[in-house]
């Protein structure tokens, strides 16, 4: 099975792994696209390998709890795939989400992620 995931397109890999994360099925996705080597790169810095995106994950949870994720556009060319997207959650909410990813081999093995996040409601 690992030789067929590791055969699939820079288009499967990335709506796979946008399918995974809509069921919050982290775990799964980690295992299933994301590169043990993969680079992130983020305004806080340069994250590294499963354990890096799982702090980057952890950190999105904290600012967004329970957000909800709207995909405005997805484009896939070649190797690469960008993301934008928009989020609402308690009290925050980001417009301006934009995510690019490197795939290769059947791993997302680089991203970019760039969001502002804004709070909303009184207080």
């Amino acid at each position: 099975m690992d030789e067929d995931l590791r055969a699939r397109s820079a288009r499967e890999v990335f709506e796979d792994h946008l399918r995974l994360a809509a069921e919050h099925r982290f775990a799964e996705d980690l295992a299933r696209n994301v590169s043990p080597s993969c680079v992130v790169l983020e305004r806080r810095g340069v994250f590294r390998g499963h354990d890096g995106v799982r702090e980057l994950a952890r950190w999105l949870e904290e600012e967004l709890p329970g957000g909800g994720y709207t995909y405005t556009n997805k484009l896939v060319e070649g190797r690469m795939a960008f993301l934008e997207w928009t989020a609402d959650a308690e009290g925050a909410r980001v417009l301006d989400g934009a995510d690019s990813f490197l795939i290769e081999q059947g791993w997302i093995v680089a991203q970019t992620i760039h969001y502002t996040v804004e709070r909303v409601g009184g207080g």
